[in-house]
């Protein structure tokens, strides 16, 4: 495991208090089976972290697209924030050399997987808003995010709604939604679907088509509509 001295100076940022980034960096494997730690991981951090994330972000693109709707900005902050840009950003701090991992996390290549690299990114920036404050935190996600946002902003509202859905709760880390047909009425020549969408354990929305895709795209998009407004069934 490289050193975390050799971290900060990658990040370009020294830490007043190098027990925040030494923590940000423990897996819960590693605390597991150390008792000396008392459980102690990057789990705490990582939870204050996704909440610095969501805020620097919403500020950004409240900031630099003044045209964008609520819905418009929710969509781009689903897309910087989730998993695959995070790994992405760890990456390219090559992140995963620093990480603190039980032997059994390590053998199954506990280094290299996308959830322990994604999460501890966000337990480092908390641990990086904690020492350094908000202008410190929001430098840190404009370096490694910054060209993300820029990516995902330039792209515009190009994917479909079960696209979007489906990326919108993938970013909060929910199971990817199900369509499930609930009716289906008329004339073979005249059928009308209406369909239901899932997520987990919870229907979201319904949609109607005079096709089961053109239902599921419609479901889709009512989803879409209750979860941009902050709506929970």
């Amino acid at each position: 495991m490289a050193k975390a001295g050799d971290l900060q100076e990658k990040l370009g940022i020294t830490f007043k208090d190098v027990s925040l980034l030494e923590l940000a960096l423990v897996h819960t494997s590693y605390s597991n089976e150390n008792p000396a730690l008392a459980g102690a991981s990057n789990e705490r951090l990582e939870f204050l972290g996704d909440a610095v994330l969501g805020m620097v972000m919403a500020e950004e693109l409240y900031r630099r697209y003044p045209s964008l709707s609520e819905g418009e900005m929710t969509r781009l902050r689903s897309l910087v924030v989730r998993r695959e840009a995070l790994f992405r950003a760890a990456m390219a701090m090559g992140l995963g050399d620093y990480l603190y991992l039980g032997r059994g996390e390590e053998a199954g290549g506990g280094r290299s997987k996308p959830a322990n690299l994604s999460r501890a990114v966000e337990a480092l920036l908390g641990a990086v808003y904690l020492d350094g404050g908000l202008p410190v935190a929001r430098e840190f996600v404009l370096r490694w995010l910054g060209e993300e946002l820029q990516s995902v902003a330039g792209r515009g509202p190009t994917a479909d709604d079960k696209s979007r859905l489906q990326e919108l709760a993938q970013a909060r880390r929910e199971p990817p939604p199900v369509y499930r047909l609930k009716k289906a009425s008329g004339p073979d020549h005249e059928k009308w679907f209406i369909v239901e969408v899932v997520v987990g354990n919870r229907v979201l929305a319904e949609g109607s088509g005079r096709s089961k895709k053109l239902a599921e795209a419609a479901a889709a998009r009512a989803a879409l509509e209750h979860l941009e407004r902050g709506f929970t069934p």
